[in-house]
């Protein structure tokens, strides 16, 4: 499964024009791990400068898509995924809550559209959906995809079939984090592996979805995994539409809290490396943008970022409120990207 070693042609990390939908005959092209780690180490000012050509050259370089998160199925999940308040086994202050009715979900949609917001994205805390729970969220995607929004969702590893029923409900965007490089999982998450979380992307995939897959960075891992990281993001074919980069979002009760915080500069440098690999893609910042402050993430910005999460609250963790982020986008000169449904 691991393709991250594949070779890169001399001068792969200076490319500003690698593709995310490679040929067979491009393959060779590909992002290679050592590819990665060169961009990471390049002069801040270079590799800000270098992400920024390859943004503007594919993107509105001043249009930020918004996003709005919610938990439609909150807390007891099986999982032990270190970075999670929502795992039944830790001791956060989250409750177990049923999944929520159609008509809360569909009000807090249209909230979400009326601040801004033009993709709406539904989590819920599962290991994977039981055929009753997904015939319920089928309902809330048919109803959101009703009000001229995006919709996505987030429940967790898929069976076979399941994928093309969202998608028949209208579903646009699925989310699946890899979370962090293949060989750095095991020291995150036991009750499933790497294999589980590419196994579910496939199936997504070939129902026909886009894919929404990113990872979370700050877990005290080393920059060769985030090298991996964003390597194997970039090398799946094609890679995901949505890169959502997480900054760990530490809560007392979860194993990962009291990690050593990443330095913010090193945040920046993921980003960029992300925009330059994937140069289709929207690159957002998710989780943790309350803890980097208004100047980095005009940084972010600045390397590429043209995604956020928007609203009060992501799952079961704080977010910078809507006020603030218009603010920011008006001292900036951001507007924000109109719906594509």
């Amino acid at each position: 499964m691991d393709n991250l070693s594949t070779a890169s042609p001399a001068g792969a990390s200076l490319m500003t024009d690698n593709e995310c939908r490679p040929s067979q005959a491009d393959s060779a092209a590909r992002w290679s791990v050592a590819a990665v780690e060169a961009l990471f180490g390049l002069p801040f000012n270079d590799l800000l400068f270098r992400a920024q050509q390859v943004h503007r050259e594919h993107h509105d370089a001043n249009a930020v898509q918004l996003s709005t998160l919610l938990s439609i199925k909150t807390g007891g999940c099986p999982e032990d995924c270190g970075y999670c308040p929502q795992a039944a086994r830790y001791h956060t202050g989250v409750e177990n809550q049923a999944l929520m009715s159609l008509e809360d979900v569909v009000a807090a949609a249209k909230q979400a559209r009326e601040h801004g917001a033009t993709r709406f994205c539904m989590g819920a805390a599962w290991r994977g959906p039981k055929q009753r729970d997904l015939d319920r969220v089928a309902e809330m995607v048919r109803a959101v995809r009703g009000l001229g929004m995006e919709t996505c969702a987030t429940l967790g590893m898929l069976k076979p079939g399941q994928a093309g029923q969202l998608r028949e409900a209208g579903l646009d965007y699925y989310n699946h984090n890899i979370d962090t490089a293949e060989d750095n999982y095991a020291n995150i998450i036991s009750t499933r592996d790497y294999g589980d979380r590419i196994d579910t992307l496939e199936q997504v995939r070939e129902a026909g979805l886009h894919v929404c897959c990113g990872g979370i960075v700050g877990m005290g891992e080393s920059r060769n995994a985030r090298a991996k990281l964003i390597a194997q993001l970039a090398n799946m074919d094609p890679c995901p539409e949505s890169v959502p980069i997480n900054n760990l979002v530490q809560v007392p009760g979860t194993p990962l809290n009291g990690t050593d915080k990443l330095d913010p500069l090193e945040f920046v440098r993921t980003i960029a490396c992300a925009r330059i690999t994937m140069p289709r893609a929207m690159v957002r910042l998710s989780a943790g943008r309350q803890e980097l402050g208004d100047a980095v993430q005009v940084l972010c910005f600045m390397a590429g970022a043209n995604s956020i999460f928007y609203g009060e609250k992501l799952l079961t963790t704080g977010n910078p409120d809507v006020e603030n982020d218009r603010s920011l986008f008006a001292r900036l000169g951001l507007k924000p990207l109109a719906p594509s449904v």
